[in-house]
Order: structure tokens, then sequence, then C-alpha cells
């Protein structure tokens, strides 16, 4: 048996005299042995992440995928979703329709800066996006949920192919003439009440299984 002898402190300050529990209380051997193999988990320092500098990241080899957002209104999602392409190094983010562009102090706020080190471009028509990346040989996967869709936990990418991942409206979603010219739909499965994500959550939970997948030592 081991004896250990707790402190407890009071107000949250620091001001204050601390107080010492004067009890002792007994443990079992093992028990002890478990509270003294638990891994100290140190936070990083910003310096210890060994982040690219904007330059570095413009220059670097990105994962063959774009991510399209057809008619998203929000700004704060607009920014979330390149904050998350800056993330997993993704090609390219092409704005679509009603989607706002940057220079934006909305986008800016949620991006974080990533809209200046992503590539974007804008398309007054998704139509002719996703026709221009199927001609440069992307699968087109819009995310939504449709007959024959594919469950995100399914999802078998292929290395050697390029992605382009469609997004849409918060409420609406992709829009069905846009689904019509993908090759596939990814839908997250759900059991809540719901059955609705938010557009950048949504985004970040597929481009994370895309990164596990796709990811190589080119990328580090």
């Amino acid at each position: 048996m081991h004896l250990i002898r707790f402190r407890t402190y009071r107000g949250e300050a620091g001001h204050k005299n601390h107080l010492e529990t004067a009890s002792l209380f007994r443990f079992p051997k093992n028990v002890f042995l478990c509270f003294s193999n638990i891994r100290r988990m140190r936070k990083l320092k910003i310096t210890e992440l060994n982040r690219l500098t904007a330059d570095e990241y413009k220059t670097v080899a990105k994962l063959p995928v774009v991510i399209v957002l057809d008619e998203v209104r929000s700004l704060n999602n607009v920014g979330s979703v390149f904050r998350t392409a800056d993330a997993f190094r993704m090609e390219a983010v092409y704005l679509c329709g009603i989607t706002a562009t940057p220079p934006s102090a909305e986008i800016h706020k949620t991006a974080l800066g990533a809209e200046e080190t992503v590539e974007w471009r804008y398309y007054k028509d998704t139509a002719d996006a996703v026709a221009e990346l199927k001609q440069q040989g992307y699968v087109l996967c819009a995310l939504e949920q449709a007959e024959g869709s594919i469950s995100l936990q399914d999802l078998s990418l292929d290395i050697n192919q390029k992605y382009a991942i469609v997004v849409g409206h918060e409420v609406k979603g992709v829009r069905q003439a846009v689904v019509d010219t993908c090759d596939m739909c990814i839908e997250i499965p759900q059991c809540g009440t719901k059955h609705s994500l938010n557009v950048s959550v949504a985004t970040g939970m597929v481009l994370w299984e895309i990164f596990k997948q796709l990811d190589s030592p080119a990328l580090h």
C-alpha cells in the first residue's frame, strides 16, 4: 500500500493561501503504478510546429484535390474551408455563383490568412468550373445525400487520381444539375435528428479522410 498526500487550492486568482489536506489516502500498489505511468503532455510552442511561411507554402507539393463551393452563402464557411484546405495542402478552392471571394474581412476572420496562401478562382457558374475540372481529368465528387451515395467510411481513393470535391449551399445543398455532372456522391453517415452538418464541418471531415488516403512523403 502507498500513502499519498493531496493538496488543494482555493480561489482562481492565485493570491489566496492554499490549503493542504491533512488526510492521507491509501491506494493499492497497482493503482499507484497507474498514477506514476501517466505521461506529461506539454503543449508545443508555435515555434515548434515547423509551420511553413506563406512563400514556402506556395512552392511546396500539394494534394491533387480541388474544393468547389457551389453557391455557399456564409463568408464564415468560406473562410473555414480555406483554412482547412491550407491545413491539408489542397491544390485549390473554386468559388462559384453567390460564394463570396477575397479580399473580405469576414472571410479573413475564419481563414486566418489562408485565403492568401491557398490558390483560388471564381466562376460565375459552377457548371463551368466542374466542366473544366472534368476536362482536366479530375474525378468529381459531390458531398451530398443522394441515391447511390458512398458512405465516407467506405470511400476508397486512387493515389494516382485527381479529385474535385463539390460542396453546396447551406440549406439547399449541391444543386441537382451539378450533382448530375459528378462521378460520385460522398455522404457522411448520421444518426441524429437533423441529418445535417455545417458546411465547413462536413468539408473538414471529408478533407481529413482524403488527406489520410492520399498523403505522401512529398508533403512532409
